[in-house]
């Protein structure tokens, strides 16, 4: 019997510091993973934690805003003065003569202009939105000191003039000892400085 001798196949040694098998992560690797999930977790956690009332105060405080730059543009749009009414509870966006004939001065006193809700033959456009029972709105006037708290007897006034131009006026939210506080811009009835308080 004849056995032809075959050369074997030699597998070369490995090269300084590389190994044939690579089974599992390196420590380092485990390292910058469990960094990772900890900085995703902490950051879940952190808008989970967001102040309920800084939530509230900004969702009201942005409803307030639109509703201001509605109540700019239907001015323009239609060339009538519009309005927006500072309820307990709520604010409502109505036509400037149908507006609360509680008050017809400006802060200082000057007349309003406009008609009478008697003499208005359409009734416009109306919007209303509620004010979260656990907030206390108050109103500043321009060139005022003093903030005033909307009741049925004094329901404050906001003009919107059809040449785009409204008071600017200033709208503070307070929530237990939380507070949001916006003064508008009378060219653009958007808010020109804010300030917000949550704890």
């Amino acid at each position: 019997m004849h056995l032809s001798l075959q050369p074997k196949h030699r597998v070369p040694p490995p090269l300084r510091g590389e190994s044939h098998l690579k089974k599992g992560f390196t420590l380092i690797e485990i390292v910058i993973v469990l960094l990772v999930i900890g900085v995703i977790t902490a950051g879940v956690i952190a808008s989970l934690m967001i102040n309920d009332s800084e939530r509230t105060l900004t969702t009201q405080s942005g409803e307030i805003e639109l509703l201001a730059k509605k109540a700019r543009t239907v001015a323009i749009l239609n060339q009538k003065p519009y309005a927006i009414e500072f309820h307990p509870g709520s604010v409502k966006l109505v036509p400037f003569t149908q507006s609360s004939n509680n008050e017809r001065t400006t802060a200082q006193g000057n007349e309003i202009g406009g008609t009478s809700s008697e003499s208005s033959q359409h009734t416009g456009i109306q919007e209303t939105i509620n004010i979260d029972p656990d907030i206390q709105l108050t109103i500043r006037h321009w060139n005022t000191e003093k903030f005033l708290i909307p009741d049925e007897k004094n329901v404050p006034v906001w003009r919107f003039d059809p040449d785009g131009l409204c008071e600017p006026i200033t709208v503070r939210l307070v929530m237990e000892k939380s507070y949001a506080q916006d003064t508008y811009h009378p060219l653009t009835a958007t808010i020109a400085d804010s300030e917000l308080e949550a704890y």
